[in-house]
């Protein structure tokens, strides 16, 4: 097998199995809220950021000063302490990784580069195409970590106060269908 077939195979897979990598979903860490103030240390801790909706509908963004079982303090303009009847919802941001900008920098850059230098069918310098590769690969690695790091990352519930108070609200969605043989609307519903 010469050098050409090698970085032609090379060419193949290597992107493939980059596009693969980003494509596949990531297994979900996410949790579920907790619904006590005494398990509310199993997901955030003082110097968190944290958005809290009190029972009134306001939310207030603030860094938590202190946990204690039954209150929470949150360092807003003011310091702000919430017990449980004073609070529906406690939202974290946790923080998005920096591991698919990299792949995604990595495939583009690379493939790119290996399939331009290939494309030139040249049977000499097949270790420049593969170098090639390699360092505009990790040059596009390194502008999509810079991309993702822009990014911030979402916004999942800590805390739900239990009851219909901390109930997430009734939602009704619309799409549209069409397809060869029908077209409508299709609607769905949650509580």
């Amino acid at each position: 097998m010469g050098t050409s077939s090698v970085a032609r195979q090379f060419v193949t897979w290597v992107p493939l199995a980059a596009v693969l990598i980003v494509l596949l979903p990531a297994l979900s860490a996410a949790q579920e809220p907790v619904k006590s103030f005494d398990q509310l240390n199993t997901r955030v801790k003082p110097g968190d950021t944290v958005w809290v909706t009190d029972a009134a509908g306001r939310e207030v963004k603030g860094k938590i000063v202190d946990l204690a079982p039954g209150a929470v303090t949150v360092k807003a303009d003011a310091l702000r302490t919430y017990g449980p009847a004073d609070v529906n919802l406690i939202h974290e941001r946790r923080p998005d990784s920096l591991k698919n900008g990299a792949l995604i920098g990595l495939g583009v850059g690379g493939g790119l580069a290996l399939g331009l230098c290939l494309a030139a069918e040249t049977t000499e310098g097949d270790g420049a195409c593969a170098l090639a590769a390699g360092i505009y690969g990790g040059v596009g690695a390194a502008i999509g970590v810079g991309i993702d790091a822009l990014i911030p990352g979402k916004k999942i519930v800590a805390y739900r106060a239990p009851g219909p108070a901390g109930a997430p609200p009734a939602r009704v969605s619309f799409a549209p269908v069409v397809t060869p043989r029908a077209k409508g609307v299709a609607v769905s519903f949650a509580f």
